[in-house]
């Protein structure tokens, strides 16, 4: 399955999701200020887009970073449950 194409129909087809629909959908214990805050930080590692220079300007996530970012927590996952049940046969 391929986690961009699934996303492309998720948000319509937008190449960049605005940081509210990202914190909104996959990190709803933050908020978008707190998401931008810890990307800016590198605790999160998600590319963020910003629309211009200003601080205040619009913030969004590019589709495929935002694919990137899912499938390496979902290897992340899968790495840490493989580990969890090898010894449990």
């Amino acid at each position: 399955m391929n986690t961009a194409f699934l996303l492309m129909a998720q948000y319509g087809g937008k190449p960049i999701i605005p940081v509210e629909d990202v914190c909104r959908d996959f990190f709803t214990h933050l908020t978008a200020e707190k998401l931008v805050r810890k990307i800016s930080a590198g605790e999160i590692a998600i590319p963020l887009v910003r629309m211009e220079a200003s601080q205040k300007c619009a913030k969004g996530v590019h589709l495929t970073d935002l694919a990137a970012y899912l499938d390496t927590r979902r290897e992340a996952a899968l790495k840490e449950c493989r580990q969890l049940t090898s010894g449990a046969n």
